[in-house]
């Protein structure tokens, strides 16, 4: 009896199983199936096997063409970019109103992405020339510095337009205030190098590691002086761009900049010269990104008449920002710290709680 059961619950499982082959079979296959449970599950597999090959070949169909048509739109920026794309670039935002009918304005605001460290200004770099006739980038180096700084900024907030900043990482520690003063005006900055040494150069020239430093060290102190976020911006003083410092920048993804017009504003004596020279150049080139100096008293003093100048001349101003900020390395923070050798818990208090005016 015991055997009897047995074979019964054996024979009965069998006949689930096949039932159950035949029904998956129905599901996934329209052409009659044999009694053959066999040929039922061969059938089937085949079956299963061609509807994954055909979902494949959709799928690799379907990301083929999506690839192109983000290629497309990254190689078009006026292409508009539709729904179908949810993660491309949005429409650019309308550029803020100005108060005032006679400033300069900026025309536009260009995002960069400084992955793998690229390099602008057609004087060195000529791959990305992004700006159209007429449009100027405005940059300035070696500040930040007293007076000098604060008049540019006047001039530029005075114009409802925006610039780019390459601070010594030196100066911006001894005037952090101004630092901050551009950051919180909305200008770009950026950094270069701790002490404006020649980085091609001896000893910079055969020793990278001290080249290295140089940089760091500049990104470092200008981060700390801001208080906040700065640009993956770098140029190199006086335009030495030594080949071998070139690809660790890209490392860092810090985009070097040299220039498309130099005006030698630190060589010019006199507002009008730095003007003339600056109109002058345009003139010739057509647009560009224009390299001065707030470092020199002269350009402080020509900007009120430059920027009246550029916009009597029909050229337009476009503002660089970056798509992320520069990350310090903690190495060479700790470097930037240890130069303040007078730092003292005796100066913790803020300056408005030490010193008061109480008449003048």
């Amino acid at each position: 009896m015991r055997i009897f059961v047995v074979v019964l619950a054996a024979l009965l499982t069998l006949g689930l199983v096949g039932f159950g082959v035949i029904v998956a079979q129905k599901a996934t296959d329209p052409v009659p199936v044999t009694t053959s449970a066999a040929r039922a599950s061969s059938s089937q597999k085949s079956a299963v096997a061609e509807s994954e090959k055909a979902q494949l070949h959709l799928a690799k169909a379907t990301n083929a063409a999506t690839s192109i048509a983000r290629t497309t739109v990254a190689q078009n920026n006026t292409m508009a970019v539709g729904p179908a794309f949810p993660d491309s670039a949005p429409a650019p935002k309308p550029v803020a109103a100005c108060n005032n009918p006679d400033a300069l304005g900026l025309s536009r605001v260009i995002e960069i992405d400084t992955t793998g460290g690229p390099a602008f200004g057609t004087e060195h770099f000529k791959q990305y020339d992004f700006l159209h006739d007429k449009e100027v980038a405005l940059t300035f180096d070696d500040g930040p510095w007293p007076g000098n700084t604060s008049m540019v900024l006047k001039a530029l907030q005075d114009n409802c337009t925006k610039a780019t900043f390459f601070e010594i990482g030196e100066h911006a520690t001894w005037r952090p205030d101004l630092a901050r003063e551009l950051a919180a005006a909305g200008m770009t900055i950026g950094s270069h190098t701790w002490s404006h040494k020649d980085l091609a150069k001896n000893p910079y020239a055969k020793d990278i590691e001290q080249a290295k430093q140089e940089i760091e060290m500049g990104v470092s102190a200008v981060h700390m002086a801001v208080g906040g976020p700065t640009a993956p911006f770098f140029r190199f003083p006086d335009l030495q761009q030594p080949r071998d410092l070139m690809p660790y920048l890209g490392t860092r993804s810090i985009a070097i900049f040299s220039t498309d017009i130099d005006t030698f504003d630190f060589k010019l004596r006199s507002p009008e010269d730095v003007v003339k020279s600056a109109m002058t150049k345009l003139a010739k080139n057509g647009k560009g990104i224009l390299l001065m100096h707030d470092f020199q008293h002269a350009t402080a003093e020509a900007m009120p008449e430059l920027l009246r100048q550029l916009k009597a001349g029909g050229y337009k101003i476009v503002h660089m920002v970056p798509k992320e900020s520069v990350t310090t390395l903690a190495k060479y923070d700790e470097m930037v710290r240890a130069q303040d050798k007078y730092s003292t818990s005796n100066n913790a208090r803020s300056e408005s709680s030490v010193v008061k005016t109480i008449s003048e």
